[in-house]
């Protein structure tokens, strides 16, 4: 708690003295344009969520079959579930640049967010073989893919040039601070579906943690679809 305070204190005065700088480090007054901070609520609450799934499966595809679920990988074998994630991130990669020739990027941030509700949806709903493990990485590393690609359109297309290193420093920040809260988020879950004789956690947690998650992609979702209906209206009075 002492932790938390003294960072909102120390957040607070790096506000202030970048606002009174007259060469900042962080031009604030450009992240409060309403396009970029919706950009930057919308990475958050998503890092949030596709962060939370990704230590997900990884520990379960480690935990031990005593516990009841689980495979009992490896390591090693465990890290190989990693490999759907990084391939179809880097499809999703290549694809998003040409899909965006033609959907605005508030709608592909959408779209992504959804894809990585969906893998979030198929590991509540299926998760009884390696297999489905393997599915449900592969989506969610489309979806990373495709909303990482997504996002810089939706900053760069309100950020004068000028200023364009900084609010996409900034929303990088914001990923990352969004990383580590869906982690710690996801080990919080466990940690209370845990009983106190019990090495691991439940079954049923692991579903409420992916429940948590289906639920932070929704905001984003929707977040990103009123950025869509703002650019829309900009663009089409």
């Amino acid at each position: 708690m002492s932790l938390a305070i003294v960072t909102v204190l120390l957040l607070c005065a790096w506000t202030a003295s970048e606002l009174r700088s007259t060469t900042p480090l962080v031009d604030i007054r450009a992240v409060r344009h309403p396009a970029v901070a919706g950009a930057n609520i919308v990475m958050f609450v998503g890092g949030i969520g596709m962060y939370l799934l990704l230590t997900l499966i990884t520990r379960y595809a480690q935990t031990p079959r005593d516990a009841g679920y689980g495979f009992g990988l490896t390591i090693f074998v465990a890290g190989l579930v990693l490999v759907p994630f990084s391939v179809l991130g880097f499809v999703a990669g290549k694809l998003t640049p040409r899909v965006g020739m033609r959907i605005d990027a508030p709608m592909l941030l959408a779209g992504s967010a959804a894809v990585v509700g969906g893998g979030f949806a198929l590991f509540a709903a299926a998760r009884p073989n390696v297999a489905e493990l393997f599915i449900a990485m592969g989506v969610l590393g489309f979806g990373v893919g495709s909303f990482s690609a997504a996002m810089p359109g939706v900053i760069l297309a309100v950020t004068p040039k000028s200023e364009t290193s900084s609010a996409m420093s900034f929303n990088y920040v914001v990923r990352s601070v969004g990383y580590s809260l869906g982690s710690a988020i996801g080990g919080l879950i466990l940690a209370a579906g845990t009983d106190t004789d019990h090495l691991f956690p439940s079954d049923g947690a692991y579903t409420t943690a992916a429940l948590v998650g289906i639920g932070a992609m929704a905001i984003t979702t929707l977040t990103s679809l009123a950025l869509a209906r703002r650019r829309s209206s900009e663009t089409n009075p």
